[in-house]
């Protein structure tokens, strides 16, 4: 069955650094774009990158741009978001997605919260 685990969330100063890793597995990952949403409590999911299958072309939100980058290792079925420059609003669970025949699956989101 298809599975995403996302880790790499934590606590982490204004202005730091964190990088978010999910693993896939049941699929084959290569073939697939993949994508990072971000929620809060109240709110709905936002979506904050997303990357083609071969790594080749990626999108990001215009409120990341410039902080945020999404790659992929095809040969580790990971997905990666490395952010920096944190700001408080980046406070959120972050969620690893993925679309299969028109059905969304999601992993199980990693915290960050970016405080002082």
């Amino acid at each position: 069955q298809v599975q995403l685990v996302e880790s790499g969330g934590g606590l982490v100063q204004p202005g730091g650094s964190l990088r978010l890793s999910c693993a896939a597995s049941g699929f084959t990952f290569s073939g697939y774009y993949m994508r990072w949403y971000r929620q809060n409590p109240g709110t709905e999911r936002e979506l904050v990158a997303g990357i083609t299958n071969t790594g080749g072309s990626t999108n990001l939100a215009d409120s990341v741009k410039g902080r945020f980058t999404i790659s992929r290792d095809n040969a580790k079925n990971t997905v990666y978001l490395q952010m920096n420059s944190l700001k408080p609003e980046d406070t959120a669970v972050y969620y690893c997605n993925v679309r299969l025949n028109q059905v969304a699956y999601w992993g199980q989101g990693t915290q960050v919260t970016v405080s002082s």
